[in-house]
């Protein structure tokens, strides 16, 4: 059964109306070939609604969307969640407001706030001594710099992160509003934790005021669909939509909307016996992997969540396979999956290798996915020395990040930045965390730790593109 949505295009496609408007495809597949859903692929015509006042279907949409995750006011996004968080904390704050951000932050963030003005105080969060990967932020390092900064204005952080680790949003939600602060919540990777085992941890559930979900990365949905929701007093759905109006599109694509609609109504529809069977799969393939000896997956077979007491609690989807214990490099792991078992996986890190799962995948994959770990432990050499892990250090800050972007400045190898003020923000990609940020100091830890980062083959990038240089000023 299809959605509302996609069914009013599918009718309107045989309605062999001629489009004199866009998009300039004009829906001719004669001359352009059928691969591409050009027939689907309108503007705002009569009875489809606007995206940026709707009154109609996606207005219904919308309200859908509010339902299923328990929102007060929700929004269809095609701009991914990116766009969303643009207008989240341009509709939160004003110039000079501090904002606590968490410093794993995706780097929408941190454009976030350098297009406000905003004043950041970064929240960094531990490192699992066992895998390397960075841990929750606590209630408690909130309270912390909430007490220091008693004029903030807005709290952001990532749960679940990038590699599955999440956070207390509940109590971090209880701790900004007994201060009079808001919490906006990069939920990207948990559009699905409502519909899990971990829906508890869901931070509309936990009362965050505003809570962007990226559908596309766990749930049945193509690439730029996401949602926001407003689940607080914080900031209203006028202002929220008039933020969004500047950072997404004026022409959104009906493709990408009638995708959003579909998963709404997948989940609507089948989502609890999906999430059910997905959960017993989850179950299944923990079990599978008791028998791995040297690699592991934090939480699963024989990995007791106690042993990491740097993380509040993990997402049983996402699959961050830890080789420290191996003679693997970086990129073994990844390679071997996908050369030898044609898997693909998100992303190689220097101690782990990140496999993201969803409701999508079948038995067979799981299975597989299973099967092809275990090959690989069996024949996996143990490593020499375990290694010890260590947080990129916070630099220090001599311009706020507004001031740097004005800045002007020149050109420099990284290796000669060494005391400098960084104009741009340097990060590992996958998945864009920054460790460096326009205003920052590039210090002799930092600049060690990022040519650490491009040794071990991960992809560093700056804002300009690919180092190795950067540009920065005295």
């Amino acid at each position: 059964m299809s959605s509302e949505l996609l069914q009013m295009l599918l009718e309107h496609a045989k309605t062999g109306a001629y489009a004199l408007h866009m998009p300039g495809h004009k829906r001719n597949t004669a001359l352009l070939g059928g691969a591409l859903p050009y027939a689907l692929d309108i503007t705002e015509i009569p009875d489809f609604d606007d995206l940026h006042a709707p009154d109609g279907v996606l207005q219904r949409l919308e309200e859908q969307l509010a339902a299923l995750w328990g929102a007060k006011k929700s929004f269809a996004l095609v701009g991914g969640a990116t766009a969303g968080i643009l207008a989240g904390i341009s509709a939160l704050v004003s110039p000079g407001d501090t904002v606590l951000a968490a410093r794993n932050c995706h780097r929408s963030v941190y454009n976030a706030l350098a297009l406000t003005g905003a004043n950041p105080v970064y929240l960094v969060p531990p490192i699992d001594a066992q895998s390397g990967i960075l841990g929750s932020i606590s209630p408690q390092q909130v309270e912390a710099a909430l007490a220091k900064n008693p004029q903030t204005k807005l709290v952001v952080v990532t749960s679940p992160t990038y590699d599955g680790v999440l956070s207390d949003i509940a109590g971090i939600v209880r701790a900004a509003h007994s201060r009079k602060a808001a919490v906006l919540v990069d939920e990207a990777h948990g559009a699905h934790l409502a519909f899990t085992e971990n829906a508890d941890k869901s931070a509309v559930r936990a009362g965050a005021d505003v809570v962007i979900h990226s559908l596309h990365k766990t749930l049945p949905a193509l690439t730029q669909c996401a949602a926001a929701h407003l689940c607080g007093p914080a900031v209203s759905a006028e202002r929220f939509r008039r933020a969004l109006a500047v950072f997404e599109t004026s022409s959104p694509s009906y493709i990408l909307l009638a995708s959003i609609a579909e998963c709404a109504d997948f989940l609507e529809t089948q989502g609890a016996a999906a999430f059910d069977a997905y959960a017993a799969r989850l179950a299944a393939f923990s079990d599978a992997c008791k028998a791995l000896e040297r690699l592991y997956i934090p939480g699963k077979g024989r990995d007791a969540h106690e042993r990491h007491p740097a993380f509040f609690a993990l997402d049983g989807g996402k699959l961050p396979v830890v080789t420290a214990r191996t003679a693997l490099d970086r990129a073994g792991l990844a390679n071997k999956l996908r050369q030898d078992f044609a898997l693909e996986s998100e992303m190689a890190a220097v101690s782990y290798t990140l496999l993201m799962t969803s409701v999508c995948d079948t038995d067979d994959a799981f299975s597989h996915m299973a099967a092809a770990l275990l090959t690989i432990d069996r024949a996996a050499e143990p490593a020499r020395t375990l290694p010890v892990f260590a947080a990129c250090p916070l630099p220090k800050r001599r311009l706020c990040p507004q001031e740097a972007a004005g800045k002007a400045g020149a050109l420099c190898p990284l290796e000669a930045a060494a005391g400098k003020t960084s104009l741009e923000t340097v990060f590992c990609y996958p998945p864009g965390i920054p460790l460096l940020v326009p205003g920052e100091v590039v210090d002799d830890a930092v600049l060690r730790h990022i040519q650490n980062a491009a040794r071990h083959g991960l992809a560093v990038r700056s804002s300009r593109g690919a180092l190795p240089q950067i540009a920065v000023c005295d």
